[in-house]
C-alpha cells in the first residue's frame, strides 16, 4: 500500500469512528458541547488531505492527536467500561499503518491513564456487581489490549526492517545502474575506437583505389558496428534506459532509408522490394528520426534473412489524431514465417526466436527486441501477424508530431495525361508480389488522383492508348526487353517511358528511354510525372549539398594516433587544415597559441577527459577574447549522450565511427556564417 492509500485508508477509519462516537454521545447523553468539535476536527482533517498543504508528517501528528482525543473523550465516561480495550486495540492496528512505534507506545499509555481513570469510577460505584464474569472480563481485556499492542509493534518492526532492505536493495539496484552505463559507456568507447579507425583507414585505402580489399574491410567494419550498436541498444532497451532525440523530419526520408537499407544490406537472392508509402503522409514530422532509421534496418534484415524468394513489400501511412498523427509502417515478407510459440516469444522481448533460425541465418538475434523496445519507449506498439511457410507482416504504429500538414507527395496541377504500368504478371514465381505491385499502384493513384492503368502486353498498350491520352508507360527490365523495339519506337515520340532496373542494365546509345534505379516506388515516379528526369538515381529526403570548407582551421583532439589519423585523412577532403593534440592539457595549450575555428573533443582520455578539457578551452577563450567551438567527437554513444554533451556545453556531437553526412550537418551548424562553400570547389 503506497503512502496516498494509507493516509486515505486511516483518515476514512478515523472519520468512521468520529461519526460512530458522535451518535453514541447524543444517544448517551454525553457532554452536548464535545460533538461539534469533533466534526470540526474531522473537517479540517479532510481538508488537510485534500489540499496537502501540510507536509506528511505534521499530518499524520494531526490525525494522531485527533484520534487520541476521540479514544480519550469514549474512555472517560462509565458506560465505555468493557469498550475501551476494543476502542485502543483497533486504534493501535489502524495507525500500525503509519509505521510510527511511538504512536503504539503513545496509544498504550492513555489507555493506562484512561484505565485508572475508570478505576477511580469504579471505585465510586455501588451497583457494580464482582460476579466471576465482571473480574474475568476486567482482566482479559488489558491482556487482550495488550497483545495487540505487541503484535502491532512487531508488524511495524518488520515492515520498517523490510523497508529497510527494499531501501538498500534499491540502492544497489541504482548503484547497478550506474555501474552498467559506465560500462556500457566504457566498453562502446573501447570497441568502437578500432572500428572507426578499420572504417577509416579503409575509406583512405580505397580513395587510393587499393582494391576490393578495402571494400571488404569497409563492409567487415560496418557490420561490427552495427552489432555494437545492436548490443548497446538492446541492454538500454531492456533496463529502460533509452532516450529519445527528438527532431523534425521529412517524411520522404522514411522511404529513402527503405531504399537506402535495403541496397545496403545487399540483395543477392534477387529479392524485390515494394515501397507503398500513402502521398497524403505529412510533409514534415517531427519523432526520433534515428530510431526510425533503425526500425527500418532492423525490420529489412529480419525480412532479407528469412526470405529465400518473392520480396518484400513495405507500406507506410498516417492515421490523424488529436495529438498529430499515428505513423504506420507495414513490412510484409514472403519467408519462412513464424509459428505462434515464435511470435510470443518475440513480444515477450526474448533476443532469438529460435537459436537454430538464427543461426542458420546469420546476425545476432536482436533486431526484433530492439524494435520493440524502441516501438514502446516512443509510446507504441508492434503486432505481428505470420503463418508458418507464408510469410509475416510486421506492423508498426509510432505517435508523431506533425509540423508540416502538406501531402508529403503530389502532382503538379499542370499535369495531363494517362499512366500505363505495364508488368507482367506470368514473371513473378511468388504470386504475393503481383498483389504487392497492385495494392502500390492503387494507393498511389487514389493518393495523388491521377489515373493510372495495368497493361499486360503489347496489345493491351495498343488498345488502352486508342482510348486514352496516355503519356507516360512505366515497366521492368523484363518487359521492356520482349518488345525494345516497339518502347523505343514509342519514347521517339510524346510518350515518355520508363524502365525500372538495377544498375548493370544499359540502354542503348542514343535511347530517349529513362532508367530509374530500382525498386520502383512513389517518389520518383512522382518526380519524373512533374518533368524532373535529369538524375532519377538521385537519393531523397533531406538534402545537404556536400560542404567543402577551404581555410578553416580544426584541432583534433584523441589519445589513440591513430584516430588522429582517421580524422586527418577524412577532413582534408573538404580543405580543412587539420592540427592534432593527443591529450587535453596539450589541447589547451595549443589552443591558448593558435587560433582554431572548431576543435573536435574525444570524450574518454586519461589525465584529463574530454568535457573538463572543453571546459578549460572556453575559459581560455574567454581571458583571450577567442570564440570557442567544440564538438565532441566520440565512441560514447550510450542512449542520451548526445543530451548529456550538449548540456555540458559543446557546440554538437558527431559519433564514431564518422558518419559523413552527420559530419557536415554538425559542421553546417556550426561553422554557420563562417568560411565554407557548397560543393566542387571552395573560393
Amino acid at each position: 500500500m503506497n503512502h496516498k492509500r494509507e493516509e486515505q485508508f486511516i483518515i476514512t477509519l478515523v472519520s468512521v469512528g468520529c461519526i460512530g462516537l458522535v451518535i453514541e454521545s447524543m444517544t448517551q447523553g454525553w457532554e452536548f458541547w464535545v460533538p461539534p468539535l469533533l466534526i470540526f476536527g474531522m473537517v479540517g482533517l479532510w481538508w488537510m488531505y485534500i489540499t496537502g498543504k501540510l507536509e506528511m508528517k505534521i499530518r499524520e501528528v494531526c490525525y494522531f492527536a485527533y484520534s487520541c482525543f476521540l479514544t480519550f473523550f469514549h474512555g472517560i465516561h462509565e458506560t465505555s467500561f468493557f469498550d475501551v480495550a476494543i476502542v485502543f486495540g483497533l486504534a493501535m492496528v489502524v495507525f500500525s499503518f503509519m509505521n510510527h512505534i511511538y504512536m503504539i507506545h503513545l496509544f498504550l499509555a492513555e489507555y493506562v491513564v484512561i484505565m485508572m481513570i475508570q478505576a477511580v469510577l469504579f471505585a465510586g460505584k455501588t451497583s457494580m456487581v464482582l460476579s466471576a464474569l465482571t473480574v474475568s472480563k476486567i482482566l482479559l481485556h488489558p491482556a487482550a489490549c495488550l497483545c495487540v499492542y505487541f503484535c502491532c509493534l512487531r508488524l511495524v518492526k518488520e515492515r520498517a526492517e523490510n523497508e529497510e532492505v527494499i531501501e538498500r536493495k534499491d540502492e544497489r539496484i541504482e548503484s547497478y545502474d550506474e555501474d552498467m552505463e559506465d560500462f556500457l559507456s566504457n566498453i562502446s568507447h573501447e570497441l568502437r575506437t578500432p572500428v572507426n579507425v578499420v572504417n577509416g583507414m579503409s575509406d583512405l585505402l580505397i580513395k587510393k583505389n587499393a582494391g576490393e580489399e578495402a571494400y571488404s574491410i569497409k563492409e567487415a567494419g560496418i557490420r561490427l558496428s552495427y552489432q555494437i550498436e545492436d548490443i548497446q541498444e538492446y541492454t538500454e532497451a531492456k533496463r529502460n534506459k533509452l532516450f529519445l532525440e527528438e527532431e523534425e523530419y521529412m517524411s520522404t526520408s522514411l522511404v529513402n532509408d527503405v531504399v537506402v537499407a535495403f541496397r545496403a544490406i545487399g540483395n543477392n537472392k534477387n529479392l524485390e522490394l515494394i515501397v507503398d508509402i500513402d502521398p497524403h503522409v505529412p510533409a514534415k514530422m517531427k519523432g526520433d528520426i534515428k530510431k526510425l532509421h533503425k526500425i527500418f534496418r532492423h525490420l529489412l534484415e529480419n525480412a532479407v534473412k528469412f526470405t529465400k524468394t518473392g520480396g518484400i513489400y513495405i507500406r507506410i501511412y498516417a492515421e490523424e489524431k488529436e495529438y498529430g498523427v499515428n505513423l504506420c509502417i507495414e513490412v510484409t515478407d514472403t519467408g519462412i514465417g513464424m509459428t505462434r510459440m515464435d511470435i510470443a516469444s518475440v513480444s515477450a522481448g526474448m533476443y532469438q526466436v529460435n537459436k537454430k533460425r538464427n543461426r542458420s541465418s546469420g546476425g545476432i538475434g536482436l533486431g526484433f527486441a530492439i524494435v520493440y523496445g524502441f516501438a514502446h519507449r516512443m509510446g507504441g506498439f508492434v503486432k505481428i501477424e505470420s503463418e508458418k511457410g507464408r510469410g509475416t507482416t510486421v506492423r508498426i504504429t509510432l505517435p508523431q508530431t506533425i509540423t508540416d500538414k502538406t501531402p508529403c507527395l503530389k502532382v503538379d496541377e499542370s499535369f495531363q495525361g494517362d499512366i500505363l504500368f505495364h508488368v507482367r504478371s506470368d514473371k513473378f514465381k511468388v504470386a504475393k508480389l503481383r498483389d504487392f505491385y497492385r495494392f502500390m499502384a492503387r494507393n498511389l493513384a487514389s493518393g495523388i488522383k491521377v489515373p493510372l492503368y495495368s497493361a499486360e502486353t503489347v496489345g493491351e498498350i495498343e488498345r488502352l492508348r486508342e482510348k486514352l491520352q496516355v503519356s507516360h508507360i512505366f515497366m521492368g527490365v523484363e518487359e521492356y526487353e520482349a518488345n525494345r523495339a516497339y518502347f523505343e519506337e514509342l519514347a521517339k515520340g510524346d510518350i515518355v517511358i520508363t524502365v525500372s532496373a538495377d544498375e548493370s542494365f544499359r540502354p542503348d546509345a542514343g535511347s530517349r528511354i529513362n532508367v530509374m534505379p530500382k525498386p520502383l516506388y512513389a517518389y520518383p515516379v512522382i518526380k519524373i510525372l512533374n518533368g524532373s528526369m535529369e538524375d532519377e538515381s538521385e537519393e531523397f529526403g533531406e538534402k545537404f549539398d556536400k560542404v567543402f570548407l577551404k581555410g578553416v582551421k580544426a584541432l583534433v583532439v584523441d589519445d589513440e594516433p591513430m584516430n588522429l589519423v582517421v580524422a586527418t585523412g577524412l577532413f582534408k577532403d573538404y580543405g580543412i587544415l587539420t592540427d592534432t593534440a593527443g591529450s587535453g592539457a596539450e589541447a589547451i595549450e595549443k589552443f591558448r597559441n593558435g587560433n582554431y575555428d572548431v576543435v573536435f573533443m574525444d570524450h574518454m582520455m586519461p589525465e584529463m577527459d574530454g568535457i573538463e578539457a572543453m571546459k578549460r578551452i572556453r575559459q581560455t577563450a574567454s581571458g583571450q577574447g577567442k570564440t570557442a567551438r567544440v564538438v565532441v567527437l566520440t565512441a560514447n554513444v550510450v542512449s542520451g549522450a548526445r543530451e548529456m554533451f550538449v548540456k555540458e556545453g559543446f557546440d554538437g556531437f558527431i559519433a564514431k565511427p564518422i558518419s559523413l553526412p552527420d559530419f557536415e550537418r554538425v559542421m553546417m551548424r556550426v561553422l554557420s556564417g563562417q568560411k565554407k562553400t557548397f560543393g566542387g570547389e571552395a573560393e
